[in-house]
């Protein structure tokens, strides 16, 4: 009988679910439309002529290429950002003292404002794929490296007693033990990772590059041209949207799995 009734309820959370959702879109939309029509469109443009520019933006002969150069640069940020983020974790927690020590040091390194290596990342890479993707991982890496440290420090004991009882090698502790154990939690630090990689990311395009959706943004504020700007960070609100909640729901099942 209770699977039976569980069964009936999650017809009723799902439609929960999608109600709640479109009503905070609704609401969302409203209070921008009202905040355009206080401030006036020349300050911040309503969701119409928006998704107007928007439109007239993807419809654009350049914009593929633009958007291509982005998400190359994103993407290989990102996955140096994952790799590394997640095999100095995976170090720094199954090394406690190790981790102790540089922690304290990734936080200080995380709190300086990166814009400021600009210069040093324009002397060694210039202008460039190079640049962009080095911005993209100094934003994305450190937080994925402390989420992946005090997911294995948090993992139980047990795991690691019995990984040395089987004489187990680095290697394969850390990919049978350490990363299973610890996936979960390096999710939650993976989708932080990702929104800041793709920060980064257009940080390096807006201030590094001559192409890119960062570039264009970077005109479109020497233009005072606010509907390009909305439309391109609609665009960008979408995307990282769309993005985390995958990750979330894949961290949810894996949750609830373990």
């Amino acid at each position: 009988m209770s699977s039976i009734a569980t069964a009936a309820l999650k017809p009723k959370r799902s439609h929960s679910r999608w109600s709640d959702s479109v009503l905070l879109v609704v609401v969302l939309l409203g209070l921008w439309q009202i905040a355009s029509s206080l401030l006036g469109a020349d300050v911040l443009p309503g969701p119409w002529l928006t998704f107007v520019k928007l439109n007239s933006i993807l419809r654009d002969d350049d914009f593929p290429e633009n958007l291509r150069i982005t998400a190359v640069a994103f993407a290989l940020g990102f996955a140096i950002s994952c790799v590394g983020g997640v095999c100095l974790g995976l170090v720094l927690g199954a090394r406690r003292l190790a981790g102790d020590v540089m922690e304290p040091i990734l936080m200080a390194l995380y709190a300086i404002p990166k814009i400021t290596l600009y210069p040093v990342v324009l002397l060694m890479f210039g202008l460039g794929l190079y640049a962009k993707v080095t911005f993209g991982v100094i934003h994305g890496i450190i937080p994925i490296t402390v989420f992946t440290t005090g997911a294995v420090r948090n993992m139980r004991p047990v795991f690691g007693r019995t990984a040395r009882a089987c004489r187990l090698s680095p290697v394969a502790y850390a990919r049978y033990v350490l990363l299973p154990a610890a996936v979960p939690e390096v999710l939650a630090g993976l989708r932080i990772g990702f929104s800041l990689t793709l920060l980064g990311t257009l940080i390096g395009e807006m201030f590094a590059s001559q192409s890119g959706i960062g570039h264009m943004l970077m005109i479109a504020m020497g233009r005072n041209d606010t509907q390009t700007i909305m439309a391109l960070a609609i665009l960008l609100f979408v995307f990282a949207t769309v993005v985390n909640l995958m990750l979330l729901k894949w961290h949810q099942i894996l949750s609830k799995s373990g």
